[in-house]
């Protein structure tokens, strides 16, 4: 199985398309074929975009802003055209079901399109500086400068999204951008790359896309001049690179154990459909996927029964099909690493907890305690855990346990339930009788604790990007 390539041969580095001595091949997850050979860049390469990223700083900051808007609604509008080729491409490279693809480029269309309607927002104020008489004809106002070189760093399971969340913000802030895709799924990423180059709009060396291993990203996160990283993928990645980039500006979306609390009030059959599309959706490969799911005793029994059923429909399978909604993980050693976890958790398998041919079958266990990784950490895999609870304080205490903080989930048919957990939940976001893997590319997006630091989405994200510049004249 192969793919056209429909951009240059090598990596955008500079104002060219840089030829690399060596290539890797990008496998189909799903039976391991060849989808295409990518380029494979070396630390001299990410010597090479850090150079031509500082030296076309200047020009980006200067670039007017019906450029940077022209840019990204290029951008935009290619996209769309060829919105099936990205979908097939996203799914030969990640192995994510079709459904999955397709929603990942609806919302990259939507992070592209907003990133370009913020360049016209990004604006200052005046101050009033004559709250002391010292002030007293004084003239205030601040703007916001771009912050510099960004430095992004994508995970494998949304490289076109991810590395738009990086790119379009950058772009529209007036930084020069380096892209540096996962390994296994440079594929999109640099297509969308070119796809921004040849707009004509930017200096081409203002966006750039380096592959490569971890020396590469080092290279890129550790050079000083830079302005800011911008990171996504596990906590202990996330960590490592905020200690060796200190003292740069770190943004990091790192890793969750999403939890969804289901009261005894919930409407349960709405609770159970937001398991099994919550847990499994990405083959359960997504940060915000529902992981930990707490239940009010009273309503235990009833709700694992729903739950039960609805998993049975799970479709398991060829990811290029539309029905398919769990398919084999990014490769053979994730796998055995959730079976692994699954195996060691002590709890009672409800569903699943085998493989199903390639893929492992969606999978619910009850009775997870604490201390097991299928319960503490990032599974990032089609499972569900589930565990009972006495009453909602026992849910919300167990919730905030985790050392993880992205987004939670509440079920329940009550203000003051919903409320309650908006306060007391520890996590960058609380969604109410959805599921907590909802997000809407245009909000502020990012964790608490061990999840992050920092937010994404276009107008948060340029804000990060940028730095406020104050100007006090005396007339």
């Amino acid at each position: 199985m192969t793919f056209d390539l429909a951009w240059p041969a090598g990596l955008p580095i500079g104002d060219e398309w840089t030829q690399t001595a060596d290539t890797t091949d990008v496998t189909f997850p799903y039976d391991g074929s060849v989808v295409a050979a990518a380029p494979l860049g070396t630390a001299e390469h990410a010597r090479r975009a850090l150079e031509a990223a500082l030296d076309v700083a200047p020009a980006m900051a200067a670039l007017p802003s019906h450029a940077r808007r022209a840019a990204l609604t290029h951008a935009h509008d290619a996209l769309a055209e060829r919105r099936a080729e990205f979908e097939r491409l996203l799914v030969l490279e990640t192995g994510k079901p079709l459904v999955d693809c397709r929603v990942e480029v609806a919302r990259t269309l939507v992070t592209l399109a907003t990133a370009a309607e913020e360049v016209a927002r990004l604006h200052g104020e005046t101050v009033p500086l004559d709250l002391l008489p010292a002030g007293e004809g004084l003239i205030g106002f601040w703007t916001r400068r771009p912050i510099g070189v960004v430095v992004g760093i994508t995970g494998y399971n949304y490289p076109l999204l991810l590395a738009a969340h990086k790119i379009a913000p950058s772009v529209a802030a007036g930084c020069p951008v380096i892209v540096k895709p996962a390994p296994a799924t440079p594929l999109a990423t640099l297509w969308l790359v070119h796809l921004l180059r040849e707009s004509g709009a930017l200096p081409p060396a203002g966006v750039q896309l380096v592959t490569g291993d971890v020396e590469v990203g080092r290279t890129l996160v550790e050079d000083r001049r830079i302005g800011a990283v911008s990171f996504t993928g596990s906590a202990a990645a996330g960590h490592a690179i905020a200690r060796n980039a200190a003292p740069t500006k770190v943004l990091l979306e790192l890793g969750s154990n999403a939890a969804l609390v289901v009261a005894a009030d919930a409407d349960l059959e709405a609770a159970a459909d937001a398991v099994v599309r919550g847990g499994y959706y990405a083959s359960g490969q997504a940060c915000i996927s529902v992981q930990r799911v707490l239940v009010e005793d009273p309503v235990r029994e009833r709700f694992l029964s729903l739950l039960s059923e609805r998993v049975k429909d799970v479709s398991v399978g060829d990811p290029r099909l539309p029905d398919t909604r769990v398919a084999p993980l990014i490769d053979d050693k994730a796998t055995e690493r959730v079976l692994e976890w699954v195996a060691a958790s002590g709890a009672e398998v409800l569903a699943g907890g085998h493989r199903d041919g390639r893929a492992i079958a969606p999978t619910v266990l009850d009775g997870v305690p604490d201390g097991a990784a299928a319960w503490d950490e990032e599974i990032f895999g089609p499972v569900v855990c589930v565990r009972s609870v006495p009453d909602l304080d026992a849910a919300f205490t167990a919730v905030n346990r985790s050392r993880y903080g992205l987004h939670a989930a509440v079920f329940t048919r009550s203000l003051a339930t919903a409320f309650a957990a908006i306060e007391r939940i520890e996590a960058g976001g609380v969604v109410v009788n959805d599921v907590p893997g909802f997000r809407a590319d245009n909000m502020p997006y990012g964790g608490v604790k061990d999840s992050g630091a920092g937010r994404e989405g276009p107008r948060f994200a340029i804000e990060e990007l940028t730095v406020t510049r104050m100007a006090i004249i005396r007339p």
